[in-house]
């Protein structure tokens, strides 16, 4: 399931039954599950150390997604692809001409998950706000000042749908094209996993662009401490994540545009970092700025901020 919809199994202690193991997107869900339980139990249900503590399993980051011609019109008109250009073309009254594009492409499109059913959607919020306030670290001021959030309305604006998307954003650029959404910051392995549908379906290239404030996923192997889990489902925990963790399942991950965490390279033949590295896949990414994980508070804000100002 969606890290968020678990996440709010958790918080609402009604994950039923509690699984031995969770592989959820990212690192900062488990500390909030945590967090939560703190407060209910007075103690972690995830360890952060010892035999038992979350360890990655695979690596992802937030990456631009964008067809080739609506890419070559947004660096034309902007220089780079960025939260606060791309909420100029969506200001774009004239539509796409105003942007260098053709007439019958109609208005700028953003392509966006709901942050409600998705943490792709939730975790593009918090990239926007960091290259908003230009700065990798995110509180609650920041989410609820005036003017921030007239002009993240304003960036949402362009998103023609956020429930065509749910679960899986990569899935819907291939499969909408350039009607459905434009460009959208997305996983940069869901963006992978569909570049070759986009282009036999649209018969043009996704391209790919990675943004200032890069935004981690770890996908952290977490075990559930308590007595709901016995030693022997314990112990086959973390036996299923060594499997994980060997070099055989790392290369498989690396098929999926997954980023592994052992000694597998990415960039040997036949890889998609290899296969796409002419439409912007980089095997290494250049040096930039990495997002600080967002405390309980700004993820509720955020959230309640997108119930408040947007309609789905």
């Amino acid at each position: 399931m969606d890290g968020l919809v678990a996440l709010n199994r958790f918080d609402t202690q009604t994950m039923d039954p509690i699984p031995t193991a969770w592989i959820p997107d990212s690192r900062w869900l488990v500390e909030l599950a945590n967090a939560g339980y703190k407060a209910s139990l007075g103690r972690d249900v995830f360890l952060t150390d010892g035999e038992y503590r979350a360890r990655p399993v695979a690596l992802s980051l937030f990456a631009w997604g964008i067809y080739k011609s609506r890419a070559d019109a947004l660096v034309e008109t902007f220089g780079e692809i960025s939260w606060p250009n791309l909420h100029d073309a969506a200001m774009a009254a004239g539509g796409w001409p105003d942007l260098g594009g053709q007439p019958d492409w109609g208005f700028f499109k953003l392509l966006l998950p709901s942050p409600r059913r998705n943490v792709a959607g939730l975790g593009a919020l918090i990239s926007a706000a960091g290259e908003y306030y230009g700065r990798p670290n995110i509180d609650v001021a920041d989410v609820t000042n005036p003017e921030f959030g007239q002009w993240l309305k304003e960036l949402l604006g362009a998103v023609p749908d956020f429930s065509s998307t749910f679960g899986y954003p990569g899935e819907s650029l291939a499969l909408f094209g350039p009607s459905g959404g434009e460009v959208g910051q997305l996983l940069e392995s869901d963006i992978i996993q569909h570049m070759g549908g986009a282009e036999l379906r649209w018969g043009e290239p996704l391209l790919v662009y990675y943004p200032r404030f890069v935004t981690w996923f770890d996908y952290p192997f977490t075990t559930w401490i308590g007595p709901e889990t016995t030693a022997t489902e314990k112990n086959a925990a973390l036996a299923f994540m060594r499997y994980l963790l060997s070099d055989d399942v790392q290369l498989q991950a690396v098929e999926y545009g997954l980023r592994p965490v052992g000694n597998v390279a990415v960039d040997f033949e036949g890889s998609p970092f290899v296969e796409w590295e002419d439409q912007g896949v980089a095997a290494v990414v250049q040096a930039a700025t990495a997002m600080r994980t967002p405390d309980r508070d700004v993820l509720q804000e955020f959230l309640r901020w997108f119930e408040l100002n947007i309609a789905e």
